[in-house]
């Protein structure tokens, strides 16, 4: 009887987001490469393009021989336990895939193990391919998770999504926003004047990415929340997304511009852990300090930036200092930007928090009013702390342009206020480490958004 070892991985950016899968057959006796199988496949979440990349990699094990033994690896800790009875399967879009996976061959002759990313690249690689081809470019491997110095998307944080992507996302946010991260419907705002296409801060050029992230599926929007948090976040998005009334011709004045620069990246961020503001506030690693020394010369070509701000956490005062002093410029600090308190989930990766605490994960997921377990920050509460750091600092930097050096969650959330996007939008951006964005805002209430996120001046 023939054996085979099948590889199988998936990855969603956002989490969930454009997501894709990839598979490779082999002999197990010799390790040759008999079969591979990859596909975008559109919006879904890590989990599910996962137990798609088994289902794809069984069934081309089967039409190579329907009678062999198949010998499945994963890096996905989820799927191998739920695969071999240990675990329940409690989410609806997983049950049916895990059914139908559990049918390819007869369960006596399926095994299955657990390993590291490390010893899964090939399916990783075709996976993200998959997603690259359908994004019409290549990218790096590690945004194909969560935007996470997490998880960002996932968001993110990055981030699903804070310092948790996702963005990434996976975490990404992205993981989810926030993570070294993640945090990604609601009903339409009121009616907005057009603002200005080309705004202003860094320079460059740059389009908001709209891949969709977690908590898109079922996230209520804080407007209809009902909560005080959630109010006050709804308030402040208007605050400067809309004007009091009409169709006026917009301010001509100098606007105030953030620009906005997430740090660099800390040992935290490679791993897609959730790093905010109350874990272990880790510094930046060799890479990101020569990340912000990357940063600092950008800017300092530029010639525009005339303060710097940052989070009072020890990654963005280093990162702020080190382009400070290239700027000449001293380093303010402001506590309301500092990243979200994930609670327990502090330096957990998406997949951890996702084994031990999932209701918790659900409700983060599905609410911005929800808190990490362990009594973390909401995302309604971080928005409403953001907003009041941002008018502050646009009454004491009225017509400047500023730098702001903080973390996924505050950056995304910026960004989402002054489009008057709703609280899910968070888990459908992606923010990479020592990457700049910029919001100008206008006396007459408009805001005007230039997302770069464009690292290639680091390398």
């Amino acid at each position: 009887m023939r054996e085979f070892v099948v590889e199988a991985d998936g990855g969603s950016r956002g989490n969930p987001g454009p997501a894709g899968y990839g598979a490779v057959v082999s002999d197990a006796a010799t390790g040759e490469t008999l079969a591979e199988a990859a596909e975008y496949i559109g919006v879904a979440t890590n989990n599910v393009a996962e137990y798609r990349g088994l289902l794809a990699g069984l069934r081309a094990a089967r039409e190579l021989d329907p009678e062999a033994r198949v010998h499945v690896r994963m890096d996905s800790k989820l799927v191998v336990e739920q695969m071999t009875g240990r675990w329940k399967i409690k989410h609806p879009a997983m049950k049916p895939l895990a059914a139908e996976a559990a049918t390819v061959f007869p369960p006596d002759r399926v095994t299955y193990e657990w390993i590291p990313r490390a010893r899964n690249t090939h399916a990783d690689r075709l996976a993200n391919e998959a997603m690259d081809a359908e994004r019409g470019g290549p990218r790096p491997p590690a945004a194909g998770r969560a935007d996470l110095d997490t998880p960002p998307a996932v968001p993110a944080p990055e981030g699903p999504p804070g310092d948790a992507t996702a963005g990434a996302a996976r975490v990404r946010a992205a993981m989810a926003p926030g993570a070294e991260s993640a945090a990604e419907p609601g009903e339409p705002g009121p009616r907005r004047r057009p603002t200005a296409a080309s705004g202003a801060g860094a320079g460059g050029s740059g389009s908001a990415g709209a891949a969709r992230g977690r908590g898109g599926e079922g996230a209520s929007d804080a407007a209809g929340s009902g909560s005080a948090a959630a109010d006050a976040d709804r308030r402040a998005a208007q605050a400067v997304a809309t004007p009091s009334s009409g169709w006026a011709p917009a301010d001509m004045g100098a606007p105030a511009t953030f620009v906005l620069l997430r740090h660099g990246e800390t040992p935290l961020t490679p791993q897609k852990r959730f790093s905010g503001s109350g874990g272990s506030d880790p510094s930046l690693s060799d890479i990101g300090r020569e990340q912000a020394r990357k940063v600092a010369a950008a800017l300092a070509r530029r010639g525009t930036v005339q303060a710097v701000v940052a989070s009072p956490l020890a990654r963005t005062r280093e990162t702020a200092r080190i382009v400070a002093a290239r700027l000449g410029l001293d380093v303010a600090v402001e506590e309301g930007l500092r990243e979200t308190d994930f609670g327990a989930w502090e330096g957990l990766t998406f997949g951890e928090v996702s084994e031990r605490h999932p209701e918790d994960l659900n409700a983060w997921l599905a609410s911005p009013d929800a808190e990490p377990t362990g009594g973390g920050e909401s995302f309604a509460a971080t928005a409403a702390r953001v907003a009041e750091a941002r008018d502050k600092l646009l009454a004491e930097y009225r017509g400047r342009t500023v730098l702001l050096v903080t973390h996924v969650t505050p950056i995304k959330t910026l960004v989402r206020l002054a489009l008057g996007a709703p609280p899910e939008a968070l888990f459908r951006m992606e923010l990479s480490a020592a990457s700049l964005s910029a919001v100008a805002y206008y006396a007459d209430g408009n805001a005007s958004v230039r997302l770069f996120n464009d690292t290639s001046h680091l390398r």
